[in-house]
């Protein structure tokens, strides 16, 4: 979102009630993506105060004149009376009303989105007046001191992607912030750790930022950690901020189906495991890939056997018929696959409903740290995994004994994680298969490998539908 719609948002107080009204609504409940629920959000909590206030009559019987509010034939002298009264009696009204401001809202940013295309003149900006300042910060309190690493995404279209990296990498550097972040003109993804004193700081400069001021702080998944979970810094521009390998353009995250917070999906997750196998009309769809979800799932979930995010298109067009005319309950680690996930998924007209756990497993750990989720969280960094129960899900590759702590493979043929255990890897055993571990076997490792990933764990598991992708 540009700088000319937040301020959009902005206005929106004064569109009058009468201008409103006379906008035609669409009665369909409305699929919207995290970005556009708080945009509708924002209109719903605008327009019962405009309502509100085009209630408001002055008083002149006191002394000195008070506000009033008349409305059904009644007179409210307090605002929290005329506020139940709206809420209890005109509920529909501000329903079709708050539709009616978010279509405005919508048509607004449209056009001036389309004009900021066509312009070619460009206001230089300068990126250092986004990041803060930090002369009260020692060097010291940015490098040393309790870590934190930080999850997030935002989607939002952006019109100038490189200018984004730019200050994300600035910003970063000057926190001595360590992770990865994908700008896109769809928005921004990222992952970073440093200091709790940088990650404050970080937090703050994305809020205030003009683009990026939608987000709030519970956008923010914090977990243990620092600038030690990654090995260095990597920002860059992407066609998407999340690779599924579908355009963008194509395929909006505008598409994406209903959210359900953590609270709400729990108990979807309770209902269904409650009818055990009885239940034939629902899917928990776990669309993380196999080796995330073999540490730690949702009970009675469906993982797909996929390698990469990329290969989740093919596995749905493969398997439309087990999704026709189910209810279809969709969870990943933070959110922002379920955003392309359940698009693609509700794009193909085939379920009933799609759902997605906003926050994704992260933000369910935290409310619900011994719910249905059980096992570890896979993390896109050196520590693998993350976890809130004591439960272990998986096996030793070669022993089968119990074991969730994933180690690379030992040669260098692949880059697979491996799950095996101290007994085993005191035992030699430390590659992610025998095929692995014969061929490590008096080889000097080639800093430039020229064959990867070819070993009996990914022979047997078909590209979908190649690794170009």
């Amino acid at each position: 979102m540009t700088t000319d719609d937040v301020m959009a948002c902005d206005e929106l107080i004064n569109i009058d009630v009468d201008t409103i009204a006379s906008h035609g609504f669409k009665q369909e409940k409305p699929q919207l993506s995290a970005t556009l629920r708080r945009y509708y959000s924002f209109c719903k909590r605008r327009t019962f105060g405009t309502f509100v206030a085009s209630k408001i009559a002055s008083c002149h019987e006191a002394e000195s004149p008070t506000t009033v509010w008349n409305c059904c034939g009644q007179t409210f002298k307090e605002p929290p009376s005329i506020h139940k009264h709206v809420a209890r009696t005109h509920d529909t009204d501000i329903q079709k009303l708050t539709k009616s401001t978010f279509e405005i809202l919508l048509s607004q940013n449209e056009k001036e989105a389309a004009s900021q295309q066509q312009s070619t003149e460009k206001e230089p900006v300068d990126i250092f007046s986004w990041i803060p300042d930090t002369s009260h910060i020692t060097g010291d309190q940015l490098h040393n001191g309790p870590g934190e690493v930080l999850l997030l995404y935002c989607y939002c279209p952006l019109a100038d992607p490189p200018l984004i990296c730019a200050w994300q990498k600035a910003l970063c550097e000057k926190l001595q912030l360590t992770g990865k972040v994908r700008v896109a003109k769809e928005g921004l993804n990222g992952t970073v750790g440093g200091t709790k004193v940088a990650t404050d700081l970080y937090i703050k400069a994305m809020c205030s930022h003009p683009i990026f001021k939608i987000m709030e702080k519970e956008d923010f998944k914090t977990s243990d950690g620092g600038a030690e979970c990654f090995s260095n810094l990597r920002v860059g521009v992407y066609k998407e901020i999340v690779p599924m390998g579908v355009d963008p353009d194509a395929l909006s995250y505008r598409l994406a189906g209903a959210h359900l917070e953590p609270e709400e999906f729990h108990k979807e997750v309770e209902a269904l495991l409650s009818k055990g196998d009885s239940c034939n009309d629902t899917i928990l769809l776990d669309c993380r890939n196999f080796y995330e979800s073999k540490i730690g799932q949702f009970s009675q979930c469906l993982a797909p056997n996929i390698r990469k995010f990329s290969y989740f298109p093919d596995y749905v067009d493969q398997n439309l018929d087990l999704f026709r005319d189910k209810k279809v309950l969709m969870y990943c680690t933070g959110g922002i696959r379920c955003e392309r996930g359940s698009a693609y998924l509700r794009s193909k007209d085939v379920c009933k409903d799609v759902y997605q756990l906003k926050g994704g497993v992260h933000k369910y750990m935290e409310q619900f740290p011994e719910g249905f989720y059980r096992g570890k969280l896979f993390v896109f960094d050196e520590r693998y995994a993350i976890s809130s129960n004591s439960d272990i899900i998986s096996e030793c590759r070669y022993c089968g004994s119990p074991w969730d702590q994933y180690q690379l493979c030992s040669t260098h043929f692949c880059c697979q994680l491996v799950l095996s255990c101290s007994a085993c890897r005191q035992g030699g055993h430390t590659a992610c298969c025998p095929t692995c571990q014969t061929k490590g076997q008096g080889e000097e490792p080639s800093a430039t490998p020229t064959q990867r990933e070819e070993c009996e764990c990914t022979d047997g598991r078909p590209r979908i539908p190649q690794d170009a992708l």
